[in-house]
């Protein structure tokens, strides 16, 4: 990414709406709610249908947003935020929930399927998969339950002892991975 000057894109996956904010499908959100704090940024709406706040993060410009279209439908704001800002997709990070990582783990990585997550075929249908991807661990649905309504749930009782901790390593986990690229991110948080 040599000649880029311009803005970080990195992009909390979830739904919008009061009844999913604290559902598992809605970590990306918790994340770049977090780094907007510490930015000291508001997010404001976007023409991108993405709720926006910008600044600086581990000394680089970033535009943090939220898509305000449903999950499955992420790619259409997070494409017009890509054509607005004039970012490649290689200066996109997504921050969302992985169904096959362990509750509270971290992975960090570049490119790559889809693992059934809707919000990343939508982007990848939209823009390539070469973008970093910030995978938050929920876990697997117990016995048989449905993964849609798994991750359509709150995080349980349990979960969220640790969910403040979990959202801020997260959020420390973007911020490594913009000031010190990726192998060293991973290096320290994929767990």
């Amino acid at each position: 990414m040599t000649e880029y000057s311009g803005p970080w894109l990195v992009v909390g996956l979830g739904n919008p709406g009061e009844g999913y904010a604290r559902n598992r499908h809605n970590i990306g959100f918790m994340v770049v709610d977090l780094l907007a704090q510490r930015m000291g940024a508001k997010f404001k709406a976007h023409k991108s249908r993405a709720q926006v706040a910008e600044g600086r993060l581990a000394g680089q410009r970033v535009v943090l947003a939220k898509p305000m279209s449903f999950m499955n439908l992420s790619g259409g704001p997070v494409a017009a935020l890509r054509d607005f800002y004039k970012a490649p997709t290689a200066a996109l990070v997504a921050v969302h929930d992985e169904l096959d990582v362990d509750y509270a783990a971290l992975r960090l990585k570049q490119g790559g399927g889809d693992n059934g997550h809707n919000g990343l075929k939508s982007i990848t249908k939209a823009l390539g998969p070469d973008y970093y991807r910030v995978r938050c661990g929920v876990g697997r649905p117990p016995g048989r339950m449905e993964v849609a309504d798994f991750v359509l749930k709150d995080f349980s009782s349990t979960e969220r002892k640790e969910l403040d901790w979990f959202v801020d390593r997260a959020a420390d986990a973007v911020e490594a991975l913009l000031a010190d690229g990726l192998e060293r991110a991973q290096g320290t948080y994929n767990s």
